[in-house]
């Protein structure tokens, strides 16, 4: 499979991926723990199917010392007993974040059960974290990006 645009290559692409990836960096560098941003990113890139995205936070996720017991389930949390009851509570955030057409948005009790687990600024980096997955997401999506052959920390 051959990606139909080359971002990587073209002036504009480059650029937008640069503010995205600074943006990243914000949420990445914020007190949310490692553990659940890179739950987030796997649960929201395979409600997207972008493949490209998972290659790359499954790997990320193990070369960080992440058990594959729940990189394995995240598909099925509410069924694993793997999950603290804050991730749980980021997942499902994520799910509702990510399935806006779906759905009415985000409903208050979901919204609630994250703001007990995570205070002001972990709730604004996780809200953030779930914008820029989602357009990452996108992005790989629309444009076909292969997946398979990342490298743990390929871009930094």
């Amino acid at each position: 499979m051959e990606a139909r645009l080359d971002f990587f290559g073209s002036a504009l692409g480059g650029k937008v991926l640069r503010h995205l990836n600074s943006a990243n960096k914000a949420v990445s560098d914020s007190s949310l723990p490692h553990t659940v941003q890179e739950l987030v990113k796997i649960r929201a890139s395979q409600i997207n199917g972008c493949g490209f995205c998972l290659d790359m936070h499954t790997k990320d996720a193990q070369a960080a010392g992440e058990s594959a017991l729940p990189l394995n389930l995240v598909g099925a949390w509410r069924e694993a007993t793997v999950f603290t009851e804050a991730e749980r509570a980021a997942l499902a955030l994520t799910e509702a974040g990510t399935r806006l057409a779906d759905s009415t948005g985000v409903s208050d009790e979901v919204w609630a059960d994250a703001a007990k687990h995570y205070d002001e600024e972990q709730l604004t980096a996780l809200v953030c974290l779930i914008g820029v997955i989602n357009t990452y997401n996108r992005l790989n999506v629309l444009t076909r990006q292969p997946a398979g052959d990342y490298q743990p920390g390929q871009f930094g």
